[in-house]
C-alpha cells in the first residue's frame, strides 16, 4: 500500500483540475458516480448528479490523471436559501483513496469556493459525518465552522455535523446572535 501512496504522490503532481464539461457527461458521469458511490454514505441515484450537473456543472471540478480519468471531484450548487442569502453548498466530495493526502481535496474545494465567491455567493454550506476526522480538518483549516450538529442525518444512522462558511461580513448574522460574523474571505 505505501509503495501505491508513493506512486499516486508522484502522479498527483501531474494532475489535470478542469471544471465539469456537459459534452463529456458520458465519460465523466460514470466515473463521478462511482468514485463518491465508494466514498459516501450516501446511495445516490442518477437523477441526483444530474440535478447538480445540469444546473451547475460550472461549479463541479475533476481533477484527471495522465490518462483522463477522474481521481476527484467536487459537486457545488448556488442558490438563494430560504430567501436569504445566496448560498453555496459543497454536495460531494470524493479522491481515489491511493490519492489521498496529496493536497487533491483542498486543490478541488478551494476550486469550488472561487467559483462560488465568483457566482456572489454569501456564505457556502456542506455536512460532513461526524466521524470522518479528515473532512472536517480539511474544511475547518478552510474556515468553516461547525454550525450544528445533526442527529442521524445519514441513511447509515450517522449523524452530520453542518459546516458553515461566511464569505460577506454579516452573512448568517441572526437576530439572536449578539454580532455578525467575520468572513476570511471578504
Amino acid at each position: 500500500m505505501d509503495q501505491q501512496r508513493a506512486t499516486a504522490s508522484i502522479a498527483a503532481s501531474k494532475l489535470r483540475y478542469v471544471q465539469y464539461d456537459s459534452s463529456k457527461e458520458a465519460e465523466y458521469l460514470s466515473a463521478i458516480r462511482q468514485l463518491i458511490s465508494k466514498d459516501l454514505s450516501e446511495p445516490y441515484s442518477i437523477y441526483v448528479y444530474r440535478y447538480f450537473l445540469y444546473q451547475w456543472g460550472n461549479l463541479c471540478f475533476l481533477a484527471l490523471d495522465d490518462d483522463d480519468k477522474v481521481v476527484g471531484v467536487v459537486v457545488s450548487k448556488l442558490e438563494p436559501h430560504h430567501g436569504g442569502p445566496l448560498r453555496g453548498y459543497i454536495a460531494m466530495l470524493a479522491v481515489k483513496e491511493n490519492y489521498r493526502g496529496n493536497g487533491i481535496a483542498t486543490k478541488l474545494v478551494r476550486m469550488a469556493i472561487d467559483a462560488l465567491i465568483e457566482g456572489d455567493a454569501d456564505e457556502i454550506a456542506l455536512e460532513t459525518e461526524t466521524t470522518n476526522t479528515a473532512a472536517m480538518r480539511l474544511y475547518e483549516r478552510l474556515g468553516f465552522l461547525r454550525s450544528k450538529r445533526l442527529h442521524r442525518y445519514y441513511l447509515n444512522g450517522n449523524s452530520a455535523f453542518r459546516l458553515l462558511l461566511y464569505l460577506k461580513e454579516g452573512a448568517g448574522y441572526a437576530e439572536d446572535s449578539c454580532e455578525a460574523p467575520q468572513s476570511l474571505y471578504a
